[in-house]
């Protein structure tokens, strides 16, 4: 596989761990009531993270 290939295959497992982080994160939400609880920020924290991670990677302009 080529580099450009190898860079795309990263970019969608990125974006895929983004939707489950985010969707991990609002159901601890829901199931505690609390964008401070402990467990809330941690994955928050990595979300954005990822988020991050996942921007560097982007051609600029998109």
């Amino acid at each position: 596989m080529s580099a450009k290939g190898d860079a795309s295959a990263r970019i969608l497992s990125l974006e895929d761990e983004i939707r489950i982080l985010r969707a991990k994160m609002e159901q601890l939400f829901l199931q505690e009531k609390s964008f401070t609880s402990d467990n809330v920020i941690e994955i928050s924290s990595l979300l954005d993270l990822k988020i991050n991670e996942y921007m560097k990677g982007r051609p600029v302009g998109k």
